[in-house]
């Protein structure tokens, strides 16, 4: 240890700085930090614990009267002599940052510089803070972190999908019929909130092809999965379809008038004549009838535009199927 020093000979600044510098070693000695005295003028060791002698290379005794240079390559050497010089000149606490390679091993250390005065002799008290340790536990904080993030994700698509699943038919992805109606009662109640319009579409197979009954089972599948993608396809994400059965389906078309539904059932009507499906090196084709009805225009409750619906697909099979028709436009009587 450094000799006692009379402080009644000392101003109040180096006083001051007299006992930080003895606050640190004694707090130095307490964590085990890397600590030491330098020379101000010449930074030779006055002082130096067993941590900071062993980053040096030597023994504590060994390492007084040495300098950083003694135990260190040239580059570092100079980056503490500069900054050590800094803090000495300006005669106020500094803290640093060094990274370095030590005998092969990455470290980093901040290094607090404390000016002091001991004896009438201008001294620097160093105490070295390894960062390597913190920042390893950071990192593996930081590790922990994302992965609780990607668990937690990971178990919220689970969750969505297990949902999903529940809501949609296996066979065809399209919403189950007890989802629909919700999707349609909502669609509804918001219509009339804002008096926006929306259409229905209900569409039914038209009677199978004799290879198609020849195959039996199979050919359906093929049928309702090809359905799927199909109304998957042309239906947006406001939107909704489900499989009511194995030979009808149904669509929403939220925001929609009658005649843009007309169009684009129209267009999907075509798509379905075109598709084939091949099944047993077989080449099946299928077709559909639709029904087309529209809220507020042609009806003005849930199962008006229900009823509606269902009328215009039955005009539709009446005229030979591979049709779209469109449910009649309600007038009311002028009060």
């Amino acid at each position: 240890m450094p000799p006692p020093v009379d402080r009644s000979e000392l101003p109040a600044e180096a006083l001051a700085l007299q006992a930080m510098g003895e606050g640190l070693l004694a707090l130095a000695r307490q964590q085990g930090l890397p600590v030491g005295l330098k020379d101000a003028v010449d930074g030779r060791y006055v002082h130096i614990n067993a941590p900071l002698a062993a980053l040096l290379g030597m023994a504590p005794a060994e390492a007084v009267g040495r300098t950083d240079a003694d135990g260190f390559d040239a580059s570092l050497a100079q980056a503490l002599r500069t900054a050590d010089q800094t803090a000495v000149a300006r005669d106020s606490v500094q803290v640093g940052e060094h990274r370095f390679e030590l005998r092969g091993e990455r470290r980093e250390f901040n290094v607090l510089r404390v000016p002091c005065a001991l004896g009438g002799r201008r001294l620097l008290c160093c105490v070295w803070q390894d960062l390597v340790p913190q920042r390893q536990r950071d990192a593996q904080m930081k590790s922990a972190l994302e992965q609780i993030e990607r668990e937690q994700k990971a178990s919220q698509a689970l969750r969505r999908e297990l949902a999903d699943q529940g809501l949609r038919d296996a066979a065809t992805g399209l919403y189950t019929p007890s989802h629909f109606e919700d999707q349609l009662r909502r669609e509804v109640d918001l219509s009339n909130r804002e008096h926006r319009e929306f259409a229905l579409v209900y569409i039914a197979l038209d009677e199978f092809s004799d290879r198609v009954r020849q195959i039996g089972d199979r050919a359906q599948e093929r049928i309702h999965e090809a359905m799927g993608r199909l109304l998957r396809g042309n239906t947006r994400a406001m939107d909704a379809s489900c499989r009511i059965d194995d030979r009808h389906f149904a669509v929403l078309l939220s925001g929609v008038g009658l005649a843009t539904a007309h169009s684009r059932m129209e267009g999907l009507r075509r798509q379905v004549a075109t598709q084939l499906i091949v099944v047993d090196g077989q080449d099946l084709g299928f077709t559909v009838s639709m029904g087309v009805a529209s809220f507020p225009h042609t009806a003005h409750s849930q199962d008006e535009v229900v009823q509606a619906c269902q009328s215009a697909l039955a005009e539709a099979r009446r005229r030979g199927g591979n049709a779209v028709a469109l449910a009649a436009i309600r007038f009311d009587p002028v009060k």
